[in-house]
């Protein structure tokens, strides 16, 4: 199924999400590789499997295979990362800041992509997951590749429709 028709069985309360759906997906303004890439990035960040399997379907095709492991990885990797550092921003003890994460994450130095998209897309699911801290960390990266702000606005903006759309959908 595609990721239009997955919107468009949504209720009518959820109109907006359906017309934000259609307009990210005529959206040309990022490229292929970055608006497919945060698509799937974002649907396995749902953990929803429904959207996982439609923005699979979507994406086929449109990125290369180093291009959707990539996003899948993002999405891997934050679902760790994020609960991990949004521990850290937000308990009292200053000390777990200083302690080593111990946790494995080769892929964001070698992410088999350009550096810029899979921060991007690492962005976008530490929004959807609400990590303020790798949320500052992905942007100063991006940052320093040269990405605007309206590329890493539209990134949060792919997190935020993939996720409601998903959220939505999983109620009915």
């Amino acid at each position: 199924m595609s990721l239009k028709a997955f919107a468009e069985a949504l209720p009518d309360y959820a109109k907006d999400l359906r017309l934000n759906m259609g307009s990210l997906l005529n959206d040309q303004s990022l490229g292929d590789q970055r608006k497919y890439g945060l698509i799937l990035a974002c649907a396995h960040g749902t953990a929803y499997k429904p959207m996982v399997e439609a923005a699979e379907a979507e994406c086929e095709g449109k990125l290369s295979p180093e291009a959707a492991n990539a996003a899948r990885a993002a999405a891997a990797v934050m679902a760790m990362n994020n609960v991990y550092y949004r521990f850290v921003h937000l308990v009292s003890n200053p000390d777990y800041g200083t302690m080593p994460a111990k946790l494995r994450m080769n892929v964001i130095g070698n992410p088999g992509i350009d550096k810029a998209d899979f921060e991007l897309f690492s962005l976008a699911v530490s929004a959807m997951n609400g990590c303020g801290m790798c949320i500052d960390s992905h942007e100063k990266v991006l940052k320093s590749h040269g990405v605007g702000t309206d590329v890493v606005q539209a990134g949060a903006r792919v997190g935020a429709i993939v996720k409601a759309v998903a959220t939505v959908h999983a109620t009915l």
